[in-house]
């Protein structure tokens, strides 16, 4: 009996010791499993990271599209009427226009007598273009009638009011009160109402074109 019980022992030795090498096969299945569990690893973080670049190079070109029209747009508004009117924003630069020009208009339509050769000169440095051809053709029947009459002609510039300037043209629209007195005769008052194109010539600000409204 006892021998028989040793004889089994031994076979169950050798099933233990033949279990215990499937066991060292079922290890290197592991690691065979580990392997490829790596090779998939090292595919995804090498998709992963293209993926940053593209959304990057996306994102730079969606930047570059959007500051092109804003620039567009910024170019629009700064060319629209309200922003380019220097009227509206320069009041230094509106003070002397309205300056000159009511300073031309005061002269060239003020007059006497005995001076009306220092008026027509004025009217030469004051006035050009259109406005200057239009009053050289009516101060020679002016001129006759002032001195026939002893006419005397004073012109005040109430308000002058420019309506747009640009970085040379200037549009202004003028308030005068004129004072007509003939010799041995009350004065009497009229009230005029002029639209005015002046042009910057020399630092100057000459009048280019005059309408009666």
């Amino acid at each position: 009996m006892e021998a028989r019980n040793s004889e089994d022992v031994d076979e169950v030795d050798e099933a233990e010791s033949v279990d215990g090498s499937d066991g060292s096969d079922g290890s290197d299945g592991s690691d065979g499993l580990e392997g490829a569990s790596d090779q998939d690893g090292t595919d995804t973080p090498g998709t992963g990271g293209r993926w940053p670049r593209v959304v990057a190079a996306a994102l730079i070109v969606v930047l570059l599209a959007a500051g092109g029209t804003l620039f567009a747009k910024g170019r629009q508004w700064r060319d629209t009427p309200a922003t380019s009117n220097r009227a509206l924003t320069d009041s230094g630069a509106t003070t002397r226009v309205a300056g000159d020009v009511s300073n031309a208009l005061g002269k060239v339509f003020s007059y006497s007598p005995q001076a009306t050769a220092v008026t027509k000169e004025s009217a030469k440095q004051l006035l050009a273009g259109k406005a200057l051809q239009q009053y050289a053709a009516l101060f020679g029947q002016v001129e006759k009638q002032a001195a026939d009459q002893k006419l005397t002609l004073t012109t005040h510039v109430v308000r002058a009011g420019v309506t747009r300037l640009t970085g040379d043209s200037a549009h202004l629209l003028v308030f005068l009160d004129q004072v007509y007195e003939r010799e041995g005769k009350p004065a009497t008052t009229a009230a005029a109402q002029l639209s005015v194109t002046a042009r910057l010539r020399d630092g100057h600000w000459t009048v280019v074109e005059i309408t009666s409204r």
